[in-house]
């Protein structure tokens, strides 16, 4: 085991699979500089620098992987993923089933998503409720160093496109921009927990759509991942206080979910409370919701999330997402029922 930082780990696992797997390459804008480390071991065949225009990129990377390769495409912020859509909506997606199977396109497209930080509604998304609800793709979340490592040698391995979420709030070298000495106003809460952690060397893979229970309880499941499962965490004194014993899932996937643990917790406890720094309407929050009545389930049901745009102002923003308080406020509003 080895302490390393999110987006270290994270680049440990392509290392690892770059290693083996001479098909896997990388490509996107200023990938020579941000995977400066995988460029000086790998050349320029392999890290390849594209033009600002996610469009071309991420469609020359869908023709890389039926061509043969693994490609791994960065799309810079998820936010940016709207010029590419097309890519994965009409193309990347659909190649399995409009080929009887005879085509597939393992392709990876890893991007920076969340907020917390003060860039408004156009850098701060998280996105990854709309992008899950596209047949055939794959989205995975992780909210700590190891998960993401395994993650994303499993993402590798996977013959089916898969969209990879790195929050900035969790990944080091988004920490270093957004806390430079240009936005020297800048402040956000990091979780510790998250940044850095032990990985395996190498890294062990974390099989799509299996969740974690990272807390035990009995009285309330609450649902989660990426940063807010933090959040999830930090309010968990002080609903002990009031002895109310949480349980805290984190789910790592968005798709597929892991409908087995939703509905063996949320029968377990018959409260649930997800917390889901994406929009609330028709994402996963709302998923999880149809998991359980679909199962048969009749709980009683809370969420926290991003309600619209995402503000500017930073006193608006931090109200706005999914925060420790309303975190807790929900919860305890669930117990007194």
């Amino acid at each position: 085991m080895t302490r390393m930082t999110f987006a270290s780990a994270i680049d440990h696992a392509l290392e690892t699979a770059m290693e083996r797997d001479n098909r896997v390459v990388v490509l996107g804008e200023d990938v020579t500089m941000l995977r400066r480390n995988l460029y000086v071991r790998f050349g320029p065949k392999r890290v390849r620098q594209t033009p600002i225009s996610e469009a071309a990129f991420l469609g020359a990377g869908v023709g890389a992987a039926m061509a043969g390769l693994r490609p791994v495409v960065e799309i810079m912020l998820v936010d940016f993923i709207a010029v590419a859509y097309d890519a994965l909506l009409n193309e990347a997606t659909k190649v399995r089933a409009f080929s009887g199977g005879k085509w597939s396109v393992p392709l990876v497209v890893r991007a920076a998503c969340g907020g917390g930080y003060g860039d408004g509604g156009q850098h701060e998304q998280c996105l990854w409720g709309m992008l899950a609800g596209m047949p055939g793709l794959s989205v995975v979340v992780p909210s700590n160093p190891a998960d993401a490592a395994g993650l994303m040698l499993s993402a590798l391995a996977c013959d089916d496109p898969v969209v990879f979420l790195e929050h900035k709030l969790l990944s080091d070298y988004w920490l270093d921009y957004l806390g430079g000495a240009s936005r020297g106003t800048v402040s956000f809460d990091v979780p510790a927990e998250g940044t850095e952690g032990e990985v395996e060397k190498p890294p062990r893979p974390v099989p799509i759509g299996e969740g974690r229970v990272v807390a035990q309880g009995s009285d309330l499941s609450i649902f989660s991942l990426g940063v807010s499962l933090h959040r999830c965490l930090e309010a968990l004194p002080s609903l002990a206080d009031k002895g109310i014993r949480a349980e805290v899932i984190d789910l790592r996937s968005v798709a597929p979910l892991d409908r087995d643990l939703i509905v063996d917790s949320a029968r377990k406890t018959g409260r649930v409370l997800v917390v889901d720094e994406d929009f609330i309407g028709f994402g996963l929050s709302g998923e999880i919701a149809a998991v359980m009545a679909e199962a048969g389930l009749k709980v009683d049901f809370a969420r926290v999330c991003t309600e619209g745009v995402i503000p500017f102002a930073r006193r608006l923003e931090d109200e706005a997402l999914p925060n420790v308080r309303r975190i807790a406020e929900a919860a305890l509003a669930m117990a007194s029922r």
